[in-house]
């Protein structure tokens, strides 16, 4: 991602350091790198909180997102903060350490899941994350509001249970489809294909377009082979980073009847991150079970 004129940000950063006002409801104040994560917080909190999501544009490349100095007074004002970590959001890393307060709570996920820079950073799609940065946003809030630990243990409850209709389309897809070769344009959705069962291919080419490279002309080769020749029973691309290798690779697969899957790095609007995850395993369901010659 890109952080042009950051130093310029940490400067404004450095002059609304002063602890944030609360409102008369003394809602809590969360903010969220992205929204699936501030979807959790709001289902954690109701309204005892206030939750601001800053990457939440559904028709924005996340590649290419950028900081604003009213993005630096939403971080510097938050009591608790979400992020994903593993180097995804690193921005949201350095505008917080800009802009520190002592009593703030920083929820990392891929600390919760033991990832780091380096591993796929797409941790919202591996079924593990979500329960874990619930349980963890549930503690937080829960220190910050004591007389409302009750309510925040119930809405976690009902969070953890809200996941069993995804945990349960996941085995039933597993279950008749474990071993079926994938494709993809970059590592979005790869831990979900992994919990899926899925043999993904073309991973060298997922790396170089997730990581703003250019693919070798191997690793395109090998892709355009895999799609010719029906090697793999469906692709999915990245909805929100399209470049003009991937449309050609997009454009392939739907040639050759091989169906091609949409995902996204953010949740769209007027959803929820269990009905946005059960939407994509049901277009995935469906691409599945769809003729591949």
């Amino acid at each position: 991602m890109k952080n042009a004129g950051l130093a310029a940000l940490f400067a404004c950063a450095a002059l609304i350091l002063a602890p944030p006002s609360r409102a008369a409801d003394r809602k809590i104040a969360v903010v969220a790198a992205e929204n699936f994560y501030g979807d959790i917080a709001r289902q954690i909190g109701g309204d005892r909180v206030a939750v601001v999501s800053i990457m939440n544009n559904p028709d924005q490349d996340p590649h290419l997102f950028e900081t604003t100095p009213g993005i630096v007074r939403q971080i510097a004002g938050a009591q608790i903060a979400v992020l994903n970590g593993a180097d995804y959001d690193h921005w949201m890393e350095r505008l917080l350490s800009a802009a520190p307060q002592p009593n703030r709570e920083v929820i990392v996920a891929a600390d919760l899941v033991h990832k780091r820079a380096g591993d796929n950073p797409h941790l919202w799609y591996d079924p593990a994350t979500m329960p874990a940065v619930a349980k963890a946003i549930a503690g937080a809030l829960s220190a910050a509001d004591v007389m409302h630990q009750s309510d925040y243990a119930a809405r976690l409850a009902t969070f953890l249970a809200s996941l069993k209709p995804l945990n349960d389309k996941i085995a039933a897809i597993r279950g008749k489809y474990a071993g079926t070769a994938v494709t993809a344009s970059e590592p979005v959705f790869g831990y979900m294909a992994g919990a899926l069962g899925m043999k993904m291919r073309n991973e060298n080419f997922q790396l170089s377009i997730m990581n703003d490279t250019e693919p070798s002309a191997r690793d395109v080769a090998g892709f355009e082979q895999d799609l010719k020749d029906h090697k793999v029973r469906v692709m999915f691309y990245n909805k929100q980073a399209y470049s003009k290798i991937v449309q050609h690779l997009v454009e392939l697969a739907r040639a050759g009847r091989i169906p091609v899957v949409g995902v996204t790095e953010t949740v769209p609007p007027d959803l929820s991150y269990q009905d946005w995850m059960l939407d994509q395993l049901g277009d995935t369901e469906k691409a599945l079970a769809g003729p591949s010659s």
